[in-house]
């Protein structure tokens, strides 16, 4: 028994390998394979590494004051087998400065000075700094000893950047209510297939972190209430005993508790009466921290169980504007999403303690938090929370390089978007929405750049195919393969890829390979068709040869190339209809045609093709009357 077991474990990683190498794989990720960080049955290889960082930030935030001013202590840990003799440091807030590379045109309320960097220590020597000449989001730092293999670095740094005015990602919400992100400096990823992650931030393209551990102290005048990632340490120095009271009984509550309201705000006695207060957080093993101050801003909160085997709650913030209604959803919207998300697709608890819905403009995702913009349609704000809260797993639990492969969380989050949002309003609304807001500008749109392989490198994409190749097509991809395997194994495989390479950093590679393994099959064909092609969707009926029986065999061209399920919609002289589905598995052997073959005993009188959410592209000649 033993043997056999061994036997079908070598069998199964000999496919493996043999279907991996079928895929075309760069040589800086071909060396990564070689020097065994990664495996070819999906997992870390016995040598994968990752550098590890230990942050201690202090940031002051005196609004209406512009002035942003922060110290960190950060150890940096070299878990690597190289010699590091220079340290490459991420300055994202230099997207503002003149002259930064971005990909749109910046306003002058979006300009400013940037990242001023006003001490700079390596193991308590002082390093020279010149701001004038760092006006880059990447400022590489040479190391007055090198770093060896496995030791660690000490970087204390003590630096100031006015906030901008307007507000995308972070700034400005208002004169006194502002949102912080990316708003330190911190080392960028050194890993093991590109080593330093050097590309420039743009304005567009999102982040590559390590996972780190923080602890974060936010000092702000009195009458501030803060919002962060990570756990709140000290809200028994920061709030007047009844509002930490609220906040400690959320943490239990289903209900909607109202920590804050806008009455209380008025009385200005929420927080601890002095000149200023110093919120204090901490998270571990995170990519990233964010945060939001205000002074008008009104605080829900409740919690949810996330975790049915241990009872685990997470908790769920709203922090917004009382004037904005969709936000007076918020938080019961999130419980929604964080034990839907938990329980069902990707089915995989809640990792972290609380999540927080903050109203500024972005649509963006955090660690812990997103920055939403206020909807009218409360049903739209849900959708557009959703899918933010979504990305907790890709991200963030999920260590995505998503400067390079952005389509490896955003695919992900587009596609939980639509299964969540079909519990939710129903499978033909939410597929509506789907085709209209995901699908529809791709299919439709002919230019050479909407059918870039989604294989391409984020970075190397212009604005053009960017936000389809992130977004939509991947989605489909990943729909397409749930079509094709099934719910239960799709589930099966899925987890094998995020038991893999949690709290790691996976390739596109390693997701191939982790749901061959975890399937039992090979689905590189698959992968090859969806990721490596311009392909697109568009079905044709070439013919349709009826016979005696009454049956029919009816001949498709797969015109666009893509791998997509489809329904062959018959119907019958009595009027009456049958939907034939066909998974993606029909175009294994033959990507360009396929014959399906149709019994019964009714007389068929007219056929038609039936997509669904994988749009066609010319539906001229997906139908058939007798």
């Amino acid at each position: 028994m033993y043997k056999k077991l061994l036997l079908n474990a070598v069998l199964l990683f000999t496919v493996a390998a043999a279907s991996a190498q079928a895929l075309y794989m760069p040589r800086d990720i071909k060396r990564a394979y070689r020097n065994a960080t990664r495996s070819l049955d999906g997992r870390p290889g016995k040598n994968y590494w990752q550098n590890h960082g230990i942050y201690n930030i202090h940031v002051t935030a005196s609004a209406p004051d512009r002035n942003i001013k922060g110290t960190e202590a950060i150890t940096y840990i070299n878990n690597s087998p190289d010699t590091l003799k220079s340290l490459n440091m991420k300055l994202i807030i230099n997207v503002h400065r003149p002259g930064a590379v971005r990909m749109s045109p910046a306003s002058a309320d979006y300009l400013t000075t940037g990242m001023q960097i006003d001490t700079f220590k390596v193991n308590n020597t002082a390093i020279p700094w010149n701001n004038k000449t760092a006006a880059a989001t990447n400022q590489s730092v040479r190391l007055t000893q090198p770093l060896m293999p496995h030791d660690s670095v000490k970087l204390n740094i003590a630096w100031h950047y006015q906030i901008s005015k307007e507000s995308n990602r972070e700034g400005m919400i208002d004169s006194t209510t502002y949102y912080l992100a990316y708003f330190y400096p911190r080392v960028s990823v050194y890993d093991d297939y590109n080593g330093w992650d050097r590309l420039p931030f743009n304005d567009a393209l999102e982040f590559y972190n390590d996972f780190n551990d923080y602890t974060l102290a936010v000092t702000v005048p009195k009458n501030y209430l803060v919002w962060a990632t990570g756990t709140l340490q000290n809200a028994k120095q920061v709030l007047q005993p009844e509002y930490q009271k609220r906040l400690e009984a959320s943490f239990t509550s289903d209900s909607t508790i109202h920590v804050a309201t806008v009455e209380d705000l008025a009385k200005k006695n929420i927080t601890a009466q002095n000149p200023t207060n110093t919120w204090v957080w901490t998270a571990n093993n995170i990519t990233d921290v964010a945060v939001g101050i205000s002074d008008h801003y009104v605080w829900d909160a409740a919690s949810t169980v996330v975790d049915e085997s241990t009872h685990r709650r997470a908790s769920m913030q709203a922090a917004f504007l009382n004037s904005a209604e969709d936000f007076h959803h918020s938080v019961q919207h999130g419980r929604n999403s964080l034990s839907w998300l938990s329980h069902n697709w990707p089915g995989i608890p809640y990792p972290f303690p609380k999540m927080t819905a903050f109203q500024g403009f972005a649509d963006m995702e955090y660690p812990m938090m997103v920055n939403d913009s206020h909807q009218s349609d409360v049903h739209f704000a849900q959708f557009v929370q959703d899918h933010e809260i979504a990305h907790t797993y890709f991200p963030f639990y999920m260590g995505i390089n998503e400067t390079r492969y952005g389509y490896m969380d955003e695919g992900w989050a587009t596609t939980f978007e639509l299964l969540i949002g079909t519990s939710e309003v129903g499978k033909e609304a939410a597929e509506k929405l789907y085709k209209g807001f995901r699908v529809n500008r791709w299919i439709h749109d002919a230019s050479t750049a909407q059918d870039l392989p989604v294989i391409t490198p984020t970075s190397e994409l212009g604005s053009g195919a960017l936000g389809n190749n992130e977004y939509g097509k991947p989605s489909l991809s990943y729909l397409a393969l749930k079509d094709m395997l099934g719910d239960e194994l799709f589930k099966k495989s899925l987890h094998t890829y995020m038991d893999n390479w949690h709290g790691k950093h996976p390739i596109p590679w390693d997701y191939f390979n982790s749901m061959n393994s975890g399937s039992g099959k090979d689905l590189n064909w698959f992968f090859n068709n969806w990721f490596f092609t311009n392909y697109y969707n568009d079905l044709a009926i070439d013919k349709v040869t009826t016979n005696a029986s009454k049956g029919a065999q009816v001949d498709i061209r797969n015109v666009g190339g893509f791998a997509i399920p489809f329904d062959v919609v018959v119907t019958y002289a009595d009027g009456s209809t049958k939907a034939f589905h066909q998974t993606p598995i029909v175009w294994q052997h033959n990507q360009k045609a396929v014959v399906i073959n149709l019994t019964g005993n009714k007389e068929i009188t007219a056929i038609k093709l039936d997509n669904g959410i994988f749009m066609d592209a010319d539906e001229s000649n997906n139908s058939w009357t007798k």
